[in-house]
């Protein structure tokens, strides 16, 4: 909820922000794109409740089990040697440990200030403290980017910008990892989080349109009936030109 933001959300987009929360948009309606400060104040509320609860989050995820979702990724890097790894939203920093662990080379992203700084103390790498929606990344370097649980919060209008600045920072052959909650093509709200929730068909759509090539995907976790599987696993290159 607002009140929980670590700073206050100002004046219009406080209003826009309530507002917002009681709205489920569908993605493929005409609805009008949201503008500036709809995109601030559904950042700052999203990013206010991961930034108050950092401790909480960080116990509560330490220990989960996405070793399938690294190991998605890994099987598909053509890199000589430790792979440089862009980990897209790395919270306190579980799978940047599990990947300099592994021999790799990952650097976190994450706009959780609070994350940030956990991310490097737990796993001694660098870690980037940048909004989605405001990226500043290198061209070319990294072998693979990890999105696990993150792109999700990319509200759908923003997404073509934002995953075209993944592909300009991954190198030739580079591979694109997501996982995100499925649901049917709506975005909006989901307490003080901002979420857009697509199916496969969707999600395969915008990222193509953005060059990359499907290589695989699965949902999650494995071994329920789909029905019990709230997460959609995606796997994608950048081909060579």
């Amino acid at each position: 909820m607002v009140g929980a933001l670590a700073s206050p959300v100002s004046g219009r987009r406080l209003a826009v922000a309530c507002e917002l929360r009681h709205t489920r948009v569908s993605m493929t309606s005409k609805e009008p794109p949201l503008d500036r400060d709809a995109l601030e104040a559904l950042t700052e509320s999203t990013l206010g409740h991961y930034q108050s609860r950092a401790e909480r989050f960080w116990e509560g995820t330490r220990d989960h089990d996405v070793s399938q979702n690294r190991d998605a990724l890994l099987r598909h890097l053509r890199a000589d040697g430790p792979a440089r790894i862009l980990d897209f939203g790395c919270g306190p920093g579980r799978d940047l440990i599990a990947f300099a662990a592994a021999g790799h080379e990952p650097v976190g992203l994450d706009g959780a200030e609070r994350f940030c700084e956990m991310a490097r103390t737990h796993s001694g790498c660098e870690v980037l403290h940048q909004d989605f929606l405001a990226l500043s990344l290198p061209d070319a370097r990294f072998d693979g980017v990890f999105a696990n649980a993150s792109l999700f919060h990319v509200p759908t209008q923003e997404l073509p910008r934002v995953l075209s600045q993944l592909w300009a920072t991954l190198r030739p052959d580079g591979v694109l990892f997501a996982s995100n909650p499925r649901g049917d093509n709506h975005e909006g709200f989901n307490g003080a989080r901002y979420g857009s929730y697509h199916d496969h068909s969707r999600w395969q759509a915008l990222v193509t349109a953005c060059g990359f090539v499907e290589l695989e995907h699965y949902f999650r976790p494995p071994g329920r009936p789909r029905a019990e599987q709230p997460w959609l696993a995606t796997v994608y290159r950048k081909p060579r030109v």
